[in-house]
């Protein structure tokens, strides 16, 4: 990866929908060629999506939390299984600490929220944390480490 597929994925990452166009006069490439780069990141895998950010709580989605479950061994592959059809399942991630699975839901309610720990619970054991605020939404890291370690002094 050069500083032009970097400026590329800069470009990508602050609007998805940028037309390519528009890519020209940041990267001084014509269009036709400013797309075969894109196509070559999608291709290698550095470009995985391309996703809208939506607003949960205007869907209705008004509680996000945290679920920390302690998923037993002998019930992991039943568990990935249920956990994969979870509509409200935003993430589940294998950690490591006093819990073994991180999972971040939203639920219209706390009663929905309820009814799916309770579901969760023949897993293992589970604790649950509500999100009040979230100060720092989503967002991909920079193109390199670098360039974030510079911007972190």
């Amino acid at each position: 990866m050069d500083k032009i597929d970097a400026t590329l994925l800069s470009i990508l990452k602050e609007n998805a929908r940028t037309p390519v166009k528009a890519m020209t006069n940041r990267v001084f490439l014509s269009a036709p060629a400013i797309s075969a780069r894109i196509e070559k990141l999608e291709r290698q895998g550095v470009i995985k999506g391309y996703h809208a950010a939506i607003d949960n709580i205007k869907l209705g989605y008004h509680i996000t939390a945290f679920i920390s479950l302690n998923a037993l061994p002998s019930v992991e592959p039943e568990f990935y299984e249920f956990i994969s059809a979870c509509p409200n399942v935003i993430e589940c991630n294998c950690v490591t600490g006093d819990f073994s699975m991180l999972i971040k839901v939203a639920f219209p309610s706390a009663m929905e929220l309820n009814t799916f720990v309770n579901q969760l619970q023949r897993f293992g054991a589970t604790s649950t944390q509500f999100v009040f605020s979230t100060p720092v939404e989503h967002r991909s890291l920079g193109v390199c480490p670098e360039e974030e370690a510079a911007r972190s002094k």
